[in-house]
């Protein structure tokens, strides 16, 4: 808790007690259905609670917003950020139930009215968002075929809708494939934990 503390000093009492309730929700969650990898659980605030959020410390989401989180897995980045923005709507989203499970389950435990768990392939979604964020799912070009026809013009935030997307290393020669114009924010920029050294937030507005 005292690295979300750290980086987001604002925090209602309730969104300190949901952030707070993460690792003991996961921990049970994780004993049944292993999401979050055991190697790394005892890391869960840095490599996935604040990893998540850096989206946030790129865009801020408005009352209203309708993000959807591609491949969510075990809620990530989608729990933190419908932690931090309650006034926003969330479709955590994945193919697989068994993560789906755990996120149900953990929004439950969380008490997160803003948060739909569907287990989906994103492709058959009729729905239209206004953001669209994922964590290293797929690689680029291949994402943006499945999601960019669901995403809405306008602006449902600090920044015009469009994909916000988490991803490590080199991405130049990927994001050129796509044909579009991507900005890259260095996740160093916000957080100065050296696990995020080489991690981006990389972002492409929908015109």
């Amino acid at each position: 808790m005292e690295l979300i503390d750290k980086y987001f000093p604002g925090l209602t009492e309730l969104q300190r007690q949901q952030f707070s309730a993460l690792y003991g929700l996961y921990a049970d969650w994780n004993a049944k259905i292993n999401v979050v990898s055991r190697k790394d659980f005892d890391q869960l605030y840095l490599r996935h609670v604040l990893h998540s959020l850096a989206i946030a410390k790129v865009c801020t989401f408005d009352a209203g917003a309708r993000i959807l989180d591609v491949g969510c897995g075990g809620g990530f980045p989608s729990v933190p950020l419908a932690i931090l923005f309650p006034e926003a709507h969330f479709t955590a989203a994945d193919s697989i139930r068994k993560k789906i499970t755990v996120v149900g389950g953990v929004a439950a435990g969380l008490g997160l009215r803003n948060l739909d768990p569907r287990c989906v392939r994103v492709e058959t979604l009729q729905e239209r968002y206004d953001y669209v964020v994922s964590r290293a799912v797929t690689a680029m070009p291949e994402f943006v075929r499945w999601i960019w026809a669901k995403i809405g013009k306008g602006q449902k935030g600090s920044l015009p809708n469009g994909i916000l997307y988490l991803k490590g290393g080199d991405l130049a020669e990927e994001l050129a494939q796509t044909g579009m114009r991507w900005y890259i924010y260095d996740i160093p920029r916000f957080f100065g934990e050296e696990f995020f050294e080489t991690k981006k937030v990389v972002y492409t507005p929908k015109k």
